[in-house]
């Protein structure tokens, strides 16, 4: 969409660190009434505060993302204070169990899920179908990783495997959506937040550089919010592997749509739409 997209609320999960509070801050300075959920307790309100601190309208709304009956209290909360809401971002997230894939124990990996998948899916479900009954733009922002692109972080099956699925996510929510809900995945790299050990977080990016790369890219309403520029050498690594896989063993041939899903729905929809 053309228009510039300039949100007047936002509701942020994981907003009480990290890149959920520093998009917050980012947001906040151009007149974003925010919504912060994360899990109950001082570092949630210590957040909010801070925010308020710097001129910024913002609320706290406690929310375990792994739960979708709360996931929807936070919407109903959401709408009731707001009236509407303009952005949603679905950024709540955590470490995964550590080890090999098959020394990790299943348990642990679906529990993981149920935060860094789930919790994702839940907003989605509950905030998607109302803002789509919205008049107004709005958006809809996933964080996903590097780590949905290529496999940046060795013996962490669980998490990137999460990653991976809140891209595929991601991607087939925008066709579910009509054109003024628009929906995109924020791709960080590797970021100074609490997600790890700060011995090993530190070397990450600042995180409030980071918001501040991101969050006009939000506004701007781009399908993919990036910014760490090598991550492009890692997914060519995929992609060029890809390549040359089919070049070899599956190599272009015209006519070589004839099994291709997309372009055979399009044949049968035209066919419906134009019968003989």
């Amino acid at each position: 969409m053309s228009e510039v997209f300039a949100p007047r609320t936002a509701v942020i999960t994981g907003g009480a660190s990290g890149i959920g509070l520093a998009v917050a801050m980012e947001l906040g300075r151009g007149g974003t009434q925010i919504l912060l959920a994360d899990l109950p307790g001082e570092r949630l309100e210590a957040a909010v505060t801070r925010l308020t601190d710097a001129g910024i309208e913002a609320f706290a709304e406690p929310c375990d993302v792994a739960d979708e009956a709360q996931v929807e209290g936070l919407a109903d909360a959401a709408f009731a204070r707001f009236g509407e809401v303009s952005l949603v971002f679905n950024n709540a997230g955590i470490s995964g169990p550590r080890g090999k894939l098959w020394e990790v124990d299943p348990a642990a990996a679906r529990a993981h899920f149920d935060v860094n998948f789930w919790g994702v899916w839940n907003g989605c479900r509950a905030f998607a179908p109302r803002l789509a009954a919205q008049e107004c733009s709005s958006a809809i922002y996933n964080t996903g990783s590097e780590n949905s692109l290529f496999c940046a972080v060795p013996h962490t099956a669980a998490y990137i495997a999460a990653k991976h699925a809140v891209l595929g996510l991601t991607e087939s929510l925008r066709g579910d959506l009509p054109a003024h809900v628009h929906v995109g995945l924020v791709i960080p790299g590797w970021v100074h937040t609490a997600i790890g050990p700060d011995a090993v977080m530190r070397n990450g990016m600042d995180v409030a550089r980071f918001a501040a790369i991101i969050v006009p890219q939000m506004l701007a309403r781009s399908r993919f919010v990036v910014g760490h520029a090598y991550n492009v050498v890692r997914i060519h690594e995929r992609i060029d592997a890809l390549d040359a896989a089919y070049a070899k063993h599956a190599p272009r041939y015209e006519g070589d749509d004839e099994y291709d899903v997309l372009t055979t729905i399009d044949r049968m929809r035209a066919g419906r739409d134009n019968p003989a």
